[in-house]
């Protein structure tokens, strides 16, 4: 995908300006809708699972100059890539943008998750974790505090090389469908080390917007798309 997208480019529909979002099945009805609001206001949306494959395509495409602006609300390959999953995209996740100079929102989306196959497959030494077998080809791990500071650390070193306008916008209800509260992955002092983490190592010109809503509410979604088209 990511090569074809460097022969030929997106071919977006009467010149939109084109932005790159990236997605997960836990970030689906976040994504969705501020696809939907952005599309209103005149862009062009493409859409890029979360799954390695999907993380690396998008940075190959933000590299191409194609791209005006970057939905980045699921970070989650982060997660495989410092923990050990089978969803990584790589160390350069999250560069892109940095080297195309152009304007982007940054959610912690599904940092709370490691991904594996099924159950058996999961490596020994993570067989005390917290895990949610989401069904028989994927097993998703509950990332600890200890990680989810690591991960907070590398997003914001990822974001601090950002020279055009950059906002984190901060779920506080819950980075996934799964870590709201009463659900499996629920960890309030996981996610307090992530943000506190992500919001004391960023520069201090980035902005840092805090909501009360999970990632997957219309309020969050629309939020997301209003500050990049501000920008835009």
């Amino acid at each position: 995908l990511g090569d074809v997208y460097k022969r030929q480019g997106p071919t977006p529909t009467d010149e939109k300006p084109i932005i790159a979002a990236s997605m997960f099945g836990n970030t689906t009805e976040c994504v969705t809708e501020a696809k939907r609001v952005m599309e209103e206001a005149g862009y062009e949306v493409l859409v890029f699972a979360a799954t390695g494959s999907g993380g690396r395509a998008m940075e190959a495409l933000i590299d191409s100059g194609l791209i005006s602006g970057v939905l980045d609300i699921t970070t989650t390959e982060w997660a495989d890539e410092f923990v050990g999953g089978v969803l990584t995209a790589g160390p350069d996740r999250l560069s892109a943008t940095a080297r195309a100079k152009i304007p982007s929102i940054v959610v912690p989306g599904c940092l709370d998750m490691v991904n594996f196959g099924e159950r058996g497959s999961v490596p020994d030494e993570f067989s005390h974790r917290n895990f949610y077998v989401h069904n028989e080809q994927v097993t998703l791990m509950r990332t600890t505090p200890h990680e989810c500071a690591e991960l907070g650390r590398i997003l914001a070193e990822k974001i601090n090389a950002y020279t055009a306008p950059v906002t984190v916008l901060i779920p506080a209800g819950g980075i996934s469908v799964i870590s709201a509260p009463g659900q499996p992955f629920y960890d309030p002092t996981a996610d307090e080390a992530l943000v506190n983490s992500l919001k004391s190592n960023l520069r201090e010109d980035i902005p840092v917007i805090e909501s009360p809503a999970n990632i997957n509410d219309s309020a969050f979604a629309q939020l997301c798309a209003n500050a990049l088209t501000e920008y835009l």
